[in-house]
């Protein structure tokens, strides 16, 4: 629940920035669905042909993954933590130019030609893998993505000047328009629109920036941090506040998500050439940095807006709409909220592709054998997309969030990113490793995150698993994870090494 005396209080003109929006959406949804007719097979609709460039890649990749969820969840940490909120972006920033130079585990994966990481994993440890890889993966991906529409319904109610009853008509709007060209267009679409909108969602946050500094300036947002949280805003190690078991988390979930994240892979999997995959990735590298300082600027912003004027709300995750919404002037704010929604629309479209892309490729692989027609297959995947946006409205809806919103994504992601960079990287380079190891990976590095999310929420078990806390639950899932791969392949050698590789 947000602070009742905002709910009013908000520069949004319906007639100005209402018209900003409405022109945008409406450029956008037409940009959408005039590539349908390009999509003629399932290819077309899930990897774009394999036809991205570089400089499609990076506006694509930028906009897919820096949507309002993102931008609030870092904001939060910006206003909880300061500049040592960033951590988790320095650590993405250099995973993704280390990756991106050396090209590890990606040149393989893409060289292979596959459309999904499961898909991969079959030529190594079989058919039970893949569809043990993909159920993870769709399980720890919509968890994830689970909470994003409510966040963008919190955003847009409370930059409106809306009444929390008007939160689920939000969601729902913010799902209808995003589901309307990524059912019809898939990726093409997705890929046209994400440009669109990394142009729009650029302009608003560096335009909202610049006008902060013009108005307020840098040295009295710094100086009331400094005030308010002292050496620990500035030093992520400093008495424990960020903490090293969470830097250590930062490192082991930015290289795992480089990794194997489904809607970042995709692009790679998509570009034209392993070349142009790795360049895409060094290219967006220092955007990943980016997303992460100016939300979190932002956040540290809002901070010094409300112990000037007061009107802080009671949840640090809305201190970002709540403060947008009455320190940015009235048409400024319509750019703003335009690129905002233009970065929530881009990541919805993309995650919602990228898990039924899984769905259709990997779990349902055993159905179709590949024998389905091409309209057949592009219907069925249409069809998973809207059934991902129900399932996304209906928990949005039910799950209570509980702390950090950057720490629920990383505990659910964590519930197949441990795994399947475990295993991508013994795929690649351990010629030991087999099936075995594989299901014993997957078992364990969703079990102990699922485990973790489930003693949060029952009242009789949340103080065990707060005591035990986030970071090292998650980084338990990786060590153990990792531990499971050889443990399984080794066991599987001793007792059949004839079959150790099957």
């Amino acid at each position: 629940m947000h602070n009742p005396s905002f709910i009013t209080l908000t520069n949004f003109s319906p007639l100005l920035d209402g018209g900003i929006l409405i022109i945008y959406l409406a450029g956008t949804i037409l940009a959408g669905l005039m590539v349908r007719r390009y999509v003629k097979n399932v290819d077309d609709y899930l990897v774009a042909g394999r036809k991205v460039d570089v400089y499609l890649g990076i506006a694509s990749l930028a906009a897919t993954e820096f949507g309002i969820v993102t931008c609030m969840a870092n904001a939060e940490l910006g206003y909880k933590y300061g500049f040592a909120g960033t951590s988790p972006g320095v650590a993405l920033f250099a995973a993704m130019l280390i990756v991106g130079w050396t090209g590890f585990c990606i040149k393989p994966l893409r060289d292979k030609g596959v459309i999904t990481i499961p898909e991969f994993f079959e030529s190594r440890f079989g058919k039970e893998v893949r569809w043990a890889s993909g159920l993870v993966i769709v399980l720890g991906g919509l968890l994830n993505m689970g909470v994003f529409l409510r966040m963008g319904g919190d955003f847009l109610t409370i930059v409106f000047g809306l009444p929390d009853g008007y939160l689920e008509i939000m969601m729902t709007a913010i799902l209808l328009i995003v589901a309307l060209y990524t059912i019809l267009g898939g990726m093409l679409s997705v890929l046209v629109t994400d440009y669109l909108q990394f142009i729009v969602l650029s302009l608003g946050l560096l335009l909202t920036c610049m006008l902060i500094l013009w108005q307020i300036g840098w040295e009295p947002i710094i100086a009331n941090l400094s005030e308010a949280q002292g050496e620990r805003a500035f030093n992520p190690f400093h008495d424990g506040t960020y903490g090293t078991d969470r830097i250590i988390l930062d490192i082991f979930l930015a290289f795992a998500t480089i990794l194997t994240w489904q809607t970042m892979i995709t692009r790679i999997l998509a570009a034209k050439d392993t070349k142009t995959g790795q360049k895409i990735y060094r290219s967006t590298a220092p955007f990943f940095l980016v997303r992460f300082i100016l939300p979190a600027f932002l956040g540290i912003t809002a901070l010094y807006y409300f112990a000037q004027h007061g009107g802080a709300p009671d949840r640090e995750i809305l201190a970002l709409p709540t403060f947008l919404a009455v320190a940015i002037p009235t048409g400024m704010l319509g750019i703003l909220i335009a690129g905002m929604l233009a970065a929530d629309m881009s990541t919805n479209s993309s995650y919602m592709l990228a898990w039924s892309s899984v769905i259709y490729n990997d779990l349902l692989a055993p159905i179709h054998k590949n024998k389905w027609s091409e309209k057949k297959g592009l219907r069925i995947n249409r069809i998973l997309v809207a059934l991902i946006g129900i399932f996304l409205l209906i928990y949005g809806l039910w799950y209570p969030l509980k702390g950090d919103l950057w720490v629920y994504l990383q505990v659910t992601g964590t519930i197949y990113l441990s795994s399947m960079s475990v295993i991508l990287i013994a795929a690649c380079y351990w010629n030991k490793a087999n099936n075995w190891g594989a299901i014993g990976a997957i078992f364990f590095g969703a079990t102990i995150p699922i485990t973790y999310l489930i003693l949060q929420q029952v009242e009789s078990t949340q103080a065990f698993a707060e005591n035990i806390g986030p970071y090292k639950s998650a980084i338990l899932a990786y060590i153990v994870t990792a531990l499971a791969m050889v443990a399984g392949s080794w066991l599987k050698t001793s007792i059949n090494p004839q079959k150790s590789t099957l």
